[in-house]
């Protein structure tokens, strides 16, 4: 983990990149200002949904930086009421028409919902097999989702993409995800921005000479977490991915840890149900 490039296997032999770059709540054309900063600074992993509305604009960044499509990574997620097997198919299509990619990085269940996410692994297996994508996965998942998943799967996922910060450590469901060989992957890790002040994260940075946010970027990707922070703000952008000089000793992970109060920003994932 000393640049941006390094990546970590993913169980299928597919790695992907520590640092990635998140675009949720981005539309238009502060997106792909956005992305094409990013693409810019170094980041070489765009996460996207169908939900952000935004994949067109995504696509046409990544078209037009001129940065090879075999150094990207790049994620999308199904929403909600695509889940099903003939939909999800539908779905995809309509992603990676949007997205002007042929193959898709990564592509994952946006949300586990109550009872047709077994039916969508199905088709995502699928699109796996038929090499459509490189990769699938889930995001938002807790244990008990993930237990009834691998019971009715062929294909372990290869990454849970969960809101992820000091505030909301997640240790027992990492716990699992490492036992399976899933990669945890951080979604809102800097928790909205409301950790700038954490005096404990804040006297960390202080002796680093970083931001808080570059020292829970940082503590992320120590803790082997993917992370795809956010930002439309260029000098952010690249702020964010500045976390490659130096590294943060046990204590300091410890003490982050520390701070978790199972605290979250989005909505539950076993109250959020469709």
């Amino acid at each position: 983990m000393k640049r941006m490039t390094d990546g970590t296997v993913l169980n299928n032999g597919v790695t992907i990149p520590w640092l990635g770059f998140g675009t949720w709540k981005a539309t238009g054309e502060q997106v792909l200002e956005s992305v094409t900063t990013a693409l810019a600074a170094g980041y070489r992993s765009i996460d996207t949904a169908a939900i952000y509305g935004n994949e067109a604009e995504v696509g046409q960044a990544i078209k037009s930086s001129g940065v090879p499509r075999e150094e990207l990574f790049v994620t999308t997620k199904l929403w909600n009421e695509h889940q099903g097997y003939d939909s999800t198919l539908r779905a995809f299509e309509e992603s990676r028409k949007k997205l002007g990619l042929d193959v898709i990085d990564l592509y994952l269940i946006h949300w586990p919902g109550t009872n047709k996410y077994k039916d969508t692994w199905k088709a995502f297996e699928r699109l796996y097999e038929e090499g459509s994508v490189r990769a699938i996965g889930v995001s938002n998942f807790q244990i008990r989702h993930l237990e009834d998943l691998l019971q009715n799967s062929s294909v372990v996922p290869v990454i849970n993409q969960v809101e992820l910060h000091p505030r909301l450590v997640q240790k027992e469901l990492h716990d699992f995800c490492l036992k399976h060989r899933i990669q945890l992957e951080a979604w809102s890790p800097l928790m909205q921005g409301q950790l700038t002040q954490e005096p404990v994260i804040a006297a960390i940075a202080s002796k680093y000479g970083k931001s808080s946010a570059q020292v829970i970027l940082r503590w992320d990707i120590q803790k082997g977490i993917v992370t795809i922070p956010k930002s439309v703000t260029a000098e952010r952008i690249r702020e964010n991915a500045d976390i490659f000089d130096f590294e943060l000793t046990a204590e300091e992970i410890a003490q982050i840890d520390g701070l978790n109060q199972d605290k979250r920003v989005g909505p539950d994932p076993d109250q959020f149900v469709f």
